[in-house]
């Protein structure tokens, strides 16, 4: 009998009278809202408008949730169209199975729609969302332990996950709690690509890229601990090697990127206020071409002394050659009149 682990809920779901409150959903909607208040936040910083991200949200969530269900649904076939299995469980959501990889990239073609219909560029959306996701990650992969799938190895340790229920082929037992796992690392992931975006001053999509590449080295070695049935491919699950491409796509367009686009977009939003990215320099907003205030007001009062003086005109206060001209031709008629008086 093990003295330390984690205990599993006895059900993942709660009755309110004839609604079903599931762990599972509410964990993926708490990671929601977590993911649109932050890159809410950062969009801003960026010099977005706030409600942008929560807005572009309304078509990347629903299409992530989808491709999330069909890359399980595709990859784990025989749990529905096999033999004795009944093919409208495929769309039971509720009771576990998305597939990252699916959720993010028709997430993100859910994305590309709505910052088109905004004229944002998408890298930059994705930029400010991606440690969001990170965190949302993090909080949806406590689902699994409410839903007491996708555990990993039998194992010992004092913090193992106490396995209870014997349905789908489950066996009783304490094993790897694969879900705390990844959600930890999520975390890390987070924080690492706030880090580096703050650091470096990651751009057009670069931020993205890093999360991507990230959390898929966490992903490989924690897809390897899990013990539930998936595909192998000479000897590695699928989403190992889904993993290892997609870390090695990531890495080349941070490179690619870096060297085409370096720096970040001087504008993320049009007709949003203009304001200093994140953890920038006035100097370096001066340098990517935003308005120094400074200089406006300075400008400003050189116009308005000029006016003062009786000028007029764009070139206001802003000495020219006639400007310098007048009081050399004033001091010669003031010689001249002395003059004529002495003689």
């Amino acid at each position: 009998m093990e003295l330390a682990y984690i205990p599993s809920p006895s059900r993942g779901v709660i009755h309110l009278g004839p609604i079903p409150l599931r762990g599972y959903a509410f964990c993926i909607i708490i990671g929601v809202f977590v993911a649109v208040w932050l890159g809410n936040k950062r969009w801003i910083a960026r010099g977005g408008r706030a409600g942008t991200v929560a807005d572009i949200a309304v078509w990347a969530v629903p299409f992530g949730l989808v491709g999330g269900r069909l890359y399980h649904v595709i990859t784990d076939y025989e749990l529905y169209f096999s033999a004795g299995r009944d093919w409208v469980d495929a769309f039971k959501v509720w009771q576990g199975g998305l597939g990252i990889w699916g959720a993010i990239a028709l997430g993100a073609l859910g994305a590309w729609i709505g910052c088109r219909r905004r004229g944002i560029p998408l890298p930059a959306y994705a930029d400010a969302i991606a440690p969001g996701i990170a965190f949302a990650q993090a909080c949806g992969r406590w689902g699994n332990w409410f839903n007491q799938e996708l555990y990993g190895r039998e194992t010992h340790v004092p913090w193992a996950l106490h396995i209870t229920s014997s349905e789908g082929g489950r066996v009783p037992g304490y094993y790897h709690p694969t879900f705390l796992y990844e959600s930890l690392w999520c975390i890390g992931v987070g924080f690492l690509v706030i880090w580096a975006d703050r650091r470096f001053k990651l751009g057009h999509g670069r931020a993205f890229a890093l999360y991507v590449a990230a959390y898929c080295v966490g992903r490989g070695w924690i897809e390897y601990m899990r013990v539930d049935d998936a595909h192998h491919i000479l000897g590695l699950r699928l989403n190992d090697w889904t993993a290892m491409i997609v870390f090695l796509l990531a890495v080349v367009y941070m490179v690619l990127s870096a060297k085409k686009r370096p720096g970040r977009e001087a504008v993320v939003e049009p007709g949003a206020p203009d304001g200093p990215a994140e953890g920038e320099t006035e100097a370096e907003g001066q340098a990517e071409g935003k308005t120094d205030d400074k200089a406006d007001l300075e400008k400003a009062k050189v116009r308005t002394e000029g006016k003062a003086a009786g000028k007029t005109g764009p070139d206001a206060g802003e000495a020219g050659p006639v400007d310098k001209a007048e009081p050399a031709a004033a001091e010669a008629k003031d010689e001249a009149e002395s003059a004529g008086k002495k003689s």
